[in-house]
């Protein structure tokens, strides 16, 4: 019986193993077919790992939220190849000109208004008007982001409220609930994170997570004219 057992948890282990693939561009047209078919994939970003799958399908955001453990109410972000394809999905018009390029591709999630003409489908983050935006300066998933033509959804590979995941090793629990696991190495961001910065008000910002590039989003934002929004101005 013993034996048994062992074997068991053996062709498990080996099973787990074929799942992770390097995170090559030679895998992404993989991972895109895996993401049209409604699953989920775990990726590297130039920040942490994270839980990726198609923003337009609702099964597979349901999917996130159970793989995590995470409470419907706390919203996904999302993840486009270029900073040109941001405007499809949220408003830019108020941007001063070359923001958004100074500050993405890079460690920075940007919530802006999704706006009337967004791309994004109604049931991503439902009830809300805002949306935070990533281009992670990481050349796999942005060619994945590329070859789905839409959204990825995307939130970093943990259960909620644990810590963040720099290696697949970190969320080996995980593995099971992914069509594939993308091995990009250990990340060197210290697990802090995106930096998270409320763009939606013109000519303001407001910091939501410091994360791991705040002084340098700061500086940029800064230099383009926008001031911090006050404590009194956000209520």
């Amino acid at each position: 019986m013993a034996w048994s057992l062992e074997k068991c948890d053996h062709d498990v282990d080996n099973k787990l193993k074929k799942m992770v693939r390097p995170a090559t561009e030679l895998y992404a047209e993989e991972a895109v077919q895996a993401l049209k078919a409604g699953k989920v994939v775990a990726v590297p970003t130039d920040t942490l790992y994270g839980f990726a799958c198609d923003a337009c399908s609702s099964e597979a955001i349901n999917l996130i939220y159970e793989i995590k453990g995470r409470k419907h109410t706390s919203p996904l972000a999302i993840c486009v190849g270029d900073v040109s394809a941001i405007k499809h999905f949220a408003t830019t018009d108020h941007l001063p000109h070359g923001l958004l390029d100074s500050l993405l591709p890079g460690p920075v999630t940007v919530v802006l208004s999704r706006g009337e003409s967004s791309a994004l489908d109604k049931s991503l983050n439902p009830g809300l008007d805002s949306v935070g935006v990533r281009v992670p300066d990481c050349d796999f998933i942005r060619v994945i982001a590329r070859g789905l033509g839409r959204a990825i959804a995307l939130t970093s590979a943990n259960l909620s409220g644990k810590p963040s995941s720099v290696s697949i090793k970190d969320f080996e629990n995980l593995w099971q609930h992914c069509a594939h696991v993308y091995d990009g190495g250990v990340l060197p961001s210290g697990r802090a994170g995106s930096t998270v910065v409320d763009l939606s008000n013109p000519g303001k910002y407001k910091i939501l997570r410091p994360g791991s590039a705040k002084d340098e989003t700061v500086a940029i934002l800064e230099k383009h004219s926008l001031v911090e929004e006050s404590r009194d101005e956000a209520l």
